[in-house]
């Protein structure tokens, strides 16, 4: 543990976890009628349910990249105390990383006599937070700067976010689905099923009406994809975006369903970065398996 670890807001964990397992968090910023607000990660209970009070009042949020002097003023006080390892939000989500690149590059040039390294998770949300939970176990368990990077890298793309949404105003206004087909999907409770793709990016590949049958859907891909199938003994996290009853319900499913999984299955929100895209009514499965496909597969 001679070096530090570090992460973004949009982890989507609770702050009093990962602030309790030692992890510098640089927070994301979103902004509402030209007011800006900080992506709280639940350190103000009020924060989060404000946040989708301001939605159903018909405000739109706005999110924006993280800027190279943002990560410099992040970093340089880790460095100054010790080396560092930073994992990023995914490239697939945002070109904030590449900021981070920069900043680490001319912080090596400040300190020569420190090491700052960056890798892209490309993950997202819980997922992105799973990966860093992963990696903070190895460092607690003296893994070495170099170990932790190479886990990282073979298993970034192997964090799979499997998730369905049940409001589909938000994903009209990203594009992701037309107006007309919002509309009659709304009415019919027709629900998209979406992964990401190794490079991190959303694909929804499937749809299926109700919420009973999202689910299920949703269990029958982890399945496909786990690790050991229905013996998977891995982490497995679950988040949704103001639906936790929805979430509830998904989360006996996959427990009964993978009754080995490692410990608890952690319950988290989606933060109001990644919300601010996906709007209310979405669930997030995430799991380590097998690597994640391209667009062109399911």
């Amino acid at each position: 543990m001679n070096y530090k670890l570090s992460c973004e807001s949009t982890v989507d964990l609770p702050w009093s976890y990962v602030n309790g397992r030692g992890l510098p968090v640089l927070f994301y910023t979103y902004s509402v009628d030209g007011r800006e607000y900080t992506d709280d990660m639940g350190r103000d209970p009020e924060a989060l349910p404000g946040f989708y009070k301001l939605l159903a009042e018909g405000h739109l949020p706005k999110t924006s990249q993280l800027n190279f002097e943002q990560y410099i003023e992040f970093f340089e006080p880790l460095v100054k105390n010790g080396d560092l390892l930073h994992i990023a939000f995914g490239s697939g989500m945002t070109a904030s990383v590449n900021n981070a690149f920069l900043a680490a590059e001319e912080l090596r040039r400040r300190y020569p006599g420190r090491r700052i390294e960056v890798v892209d998770s490309l993950c997202s949300s819980s997922g992105y937070g799973l990966l860093v939970d992963y990696a903070a176990d190895m460092r607690e368990a003296g893994a070495s700067m170099d170990e932790v990077i190479n886990w990282l890298n073979a298993n970034r793309r192997c964090v799979h976010h499997q998730f369905f949404s049940t409001d589909l105003k938000f994903f009209k206004r990203s594009g992701r689905v037309s107006g007309a087909a919002a509309t009659i999907g709304s009415i019919l409770g027709i629900c998209p099923i979406m992964r990401l793709d190794d490079a991190g990016r959303i694909i929804a590949y499937d749809k299926v009406r109700g919420k009973k049958n999202a689910i299920q859907t949703t269990l029958d891909t982890m399945e496909a994809h786990v690790r050991n199938g229905r013996e998977y003994s891995g982490k497995c996290f679950i988040c949704n975006s103001d639906c936790p009853d929805i979430a509830e319900q998904t989360r006996a499913a996959v427990r009964q369903r993978f009754p080995k999984i490692q410990g608890e299955i952690r319950m988290c929100d989606i933060g109001t970065i990644i919300a601010s895209h996906s709007g209310p009514g979405t669930v997030a499965v995430f799991f380590l398996g097998d690597e994640r496909l391209p667009d062109a597969h399911k």
